[in-house]
């Protein structure tokens, strides 16, 4: 069987911290020999839905959707969903739209999307996995908080890169029976193989540059008056 290598969480230019477009995005998976890509921009699903023009087959449209309490990482998402809701409410809509979900990062508490563990466990019955694994984790102790909580409670995981740039795509992937659709994906998460590697702390002033950019770019337009 021929398994396929996956990325579960990476962004596009569609986020505010990343300026990776989705052509070079879709690009870099074909090169490094990414099979599927989740595509999950911070509270919007535009960049996935650009990117899934471009490779039907390869794209997954996914979303990180901020929470009162915490990010929660989707996969086949078909509406986007809005950042500031409750994580019942954010679960409610995901689960209308058949949607897998996972939870990123759980216990990054050097980023506002970690969780606090009582949050985290009112809504475990109600999610697919949770990020066992991510690249970005400054410090090794977080995945293996998630790792440890996730074999405590009999919870699937998933790993992601995380990426903001196209070098860091491929840092981290799951190996995969083949699947099609959200359900399928349910039945073969636990099957998974994960491979992972961990990005230097600098790797984090790529995403700073990317929004600092933005905000100039869009105060410079602001002072043009020629247009």
């Amino acid at each position: 069987m021929t398994y396929l290598q996956v990325e579960f969480h990476c962004h596009t230019i569609f986020s505010k911290d990343s300026l990776t477009r989705p052509a070079n995005l879709v690009a870099t998976c074909r090169l490094k020999g990414i099979d599927r890509v989740v595509v999950t921009d911070h509270n919007t699903i535009a960049g996935a839905r650009a990117a899934q023009a471009l490779d039907l087959e390869r794209v997954i449209v996914g979303e990180e959707i901020m929470t009162t309490r915490g990010e929660i990482l989707a996969a086949f998402v078909s509406e986007e969903i809005p950042k500031g809701l409750t994580p019942q409410e954010t679960i409610r809509r995901l689960k209308d739209q058949g949607a897998f979900i996972s939870v990123s990062h759980p216990f990054d508490t050097q980023r506002k999307g970690g969780w606090k563990e009582p949050d985290l466990l009112e809504i475990l019955p109600q999610v697919d996995a949770i990020e066992v694994y991510n690249s970005r984790c400054m410090l090794p102790r977080f995945n293996r908080q998630a790792h440890q909580f996730a074999e405590k409670y009999n919870i699937a995981g998933t790993v992601g890169s995380d990426a903001h740039v196209t070098f860091e795509l491929g840092r981290s992937l799951m190996s995969l029976e083949p699947f099609e659709g959200p359900e399928a994906l349910r039945r073969i998460i636990r099957s998974g193989t994960p491979k992972v590697r961990w990005s230097p702390p600098w790797i984090h002033f790529t995403s700073r540059y990317a929004s600092i950019y933005k905000k100039v770019t869009r105060a410079l337009r602001g002072l043009d008056t020629t247009s």
